[in-house]
């Protein structure tokens, strides 16, 4: 008959206190049956799981308070669930190395390889983008963009991603567009010029950039988002709770006035794309498909290229920086809303001033 305590497995506490708090006690049945399919691997095999060796139990116990930890970071940030996809890794791994001198690079590497072991044992192997190195010399990037930066991706935006070439249209589709351009530009459609057609940029990257920008979107949220969230005679996203990435209330999320013009211009134009016609989805990717983090980084980079931003920069960035500047005009209770945390704790994280705000104190002080 074993002797282990009921609360733990292989010497290590099942649930953790924080993890058991923060779960109803459907959930924690089913996050304890996971754990503990978690922790014998990590202690039998999770080292080498061809030769049947597991990790050292100090090494098992760490690694086990790191995934406890990320799986709490997840349920705060998408919603509860076990099916954690590398983009939610990739979003936690981010968020610890832009927390300036928070953590010892030593810790970030454990945690990378805590990641890594992570998915293994959930059979989806995962190499992070994000480089960590052991040693330490390596530099953080800054936690949240400066007014000038998010500005300057907002101008990005506007260059990024243009209409079909006017060759490669057939006349019944050219026609649409000519219709399309016709509104825009409020001109009869019998006036519309190859002129015109040079100059039209499409809405759909700047309405997502702006949209992401102002409601500090996580990409799961991209993935998600609705055309019916969008309500612009209010300049508000309108989330519903079944739609929501907590599933625990309905959001409604203030956007600048520019940016709400940017989603109607888009709604109208995206009627013309044929892979549209048979989803609501807000915006798909050029293969018809919901964004994930690895496309839009892909989006990311080339905004940043034209807006001349030489550093690298994550969606994490913009919420991180949505977040700082949201409770620094509106306080926390306006930060919390609009970036959609359950905890004022987790707001409270963004309640730092921005670097060009202590540049100006530092002016004040002489």
């Amino acid at each position: 008959m074993s002797t282990e305590k009921p609360d733990k497995v292989e010497g290590i506490v099942l649930i953790p206190e924080p993890s058991r708090d923060f779960l109803t006690e459907r959930k924690l049945v089913a996050y304890g049956s996971h754990r503990r399919e978690f922790l014998k691997w990590l202690a039998r095999q999770g080292k080498n799981p061809d030769a049947l060796e597991g990790y050292a139990h100090d090494t098992a116990k760490n690694y086990s308070s790191i995934i406890d930890k990320f799986h709490r970071y997840v349920w705060e940030e998408y919603g509860y669930t076990l099916d954690i996809s590398h983009d939610a890794g990739e979003d936690y791994l981010r968020s610890l190395v832009m927390a300036d001198d928070e953590y010892s690079q030593s810790h970030l590497h454990n945690v990378k390889l805590a990641l890594m072991t992570y998915f293994r044992f959930a059979g989806d192997k995962w190499e992070p983008d994000i480089t960590i190195p052991s040693s330490s010399g390596v530099s953080q990037p800054r936690n949240f963009l400066s007014d000038e930066e998010r500005t300057a991706l907002r101008e990005g935006a506007l260059e990024y991603g243009a209409v079909p070439a006017y060759s490669a249209l057939d006349p019944d589709e050219r026609t649409e567009w000519k219709h399309l351009l016709a509104r825009r530009y409020g001109k009869p459609v019998s006036e519309v010029s190859k002129k015109d057609w040079d100059r039209a940029n499409g809405f759909k990257y700047p309405s997502l950039v702006h949209t992401a920008l102002d409601a500090g979107l996580r990409p799961i949220e991209v993935s998600r988002a609705r055309t019916y969230w969008v309500d612009v005679d209010n300049a508000t996203l309108r989330i519903p709770e079944d739609d929501s990435s907590k599933n625990e209330d309905n959001w409604t999320v203030s956007l600048r006035r520019e940016t709400a013009e940017y989603l109607a211009r888009w709604l109208e134009e995206r009627e013309l794309y044929e892979k549209y016609d048979d989803t609501d989805r807000l915006w798909l990717t050029r293969h018809s498909n919901p964004y994930s983090g690895s496309s839009l980084r892909y989006v990311l980079d080339a905004v940043c290229d034209l807006a001349e931003i030489n550093r690298d920069i994550s969606w994490y960035a913009i919420r991180h920086s949505t977040g700082t500047y949201m409770a620094r005009e509106e306080g926390l209770a306006a930060a919390q809303s609009q970036l959609r945390h359950h905890s004022i704790e987790t707001t409270a994280k963004y309640d730092q001033a921005p670097v060009e705000d202590r540049r100006d104190a530092l002016d004040r002080m002489g």
